[in-house]
């Protein structure tokens, strides 16, 4: 199975990019994990946030095919501890799925034909996190969620 981590924008903050580029380096050991950063819209700072949502939506949706399992990235999603993402995970390889898309969206979230194409929500916690944050959180997690699976001993309870 791949595993894509898709968001819109690029990573500006320079501690974060060096971070997710540690941890996908790290995850290619155990999965085929890429990272995708689709362009900001343009002009988004004059936009409404509703036509801002919307634009971005069109880019999100034009990136997944049709097979994707595609998992958002959101603060209303189901919460995990890192152990039960990590079996959550595992199950999620052993579906026979090609492809699940984990999508990060704009500064305000997503539209509602991105909602109406997911298969699911996932939150990195209750607390509301700046959207370049939570690639590096998420990639981390992602690593941990492998490393807990083959028993390695980077997660400790």
């Amino acid at each position: 199975m791949e595993v894509v981590l898709l968001a819109i924008g690029k990573t500006n903050i320079k501690f974060v990019d060096a971070g997710v580029k540690e941890y996908e380096g790290r995850l290619r050991r155990y999965v085929t994990f890429r990272t995708e950063w689709l362009r900001d819209v343009k002009g988004a700072g004059q936009l409404a946030e509703v036509r801002q949502k919307e634009l971005e939506g069109a880019v999100i949706l034009a990136k997944l095919q049709p097979s994707d399992m595609v998992i958002l990235l959101d603060e209303r999603g189901k919460e995990f501890t890192s152990r039960e993402f990590a079996v959550w995970m595992e199950k999620q390889m052993a579906s026979g799925r090609k492809r699940i898309v984990f999508v990060i969206g704009g500064p305000y979230g997503f539209s509602q034909s991105v909602y109406d194409r997911a298969d699911g929500k996932v939150s990195m916690s209750k607390m509301t996190f700046n959207h370049e944050m939570i690639r590096l959180f998420f990639v981390e997690q992602m690593y941990r969620a492998m490393t807990i699976l083959r028993g390695e001993p980077y997660h400790h309870d």
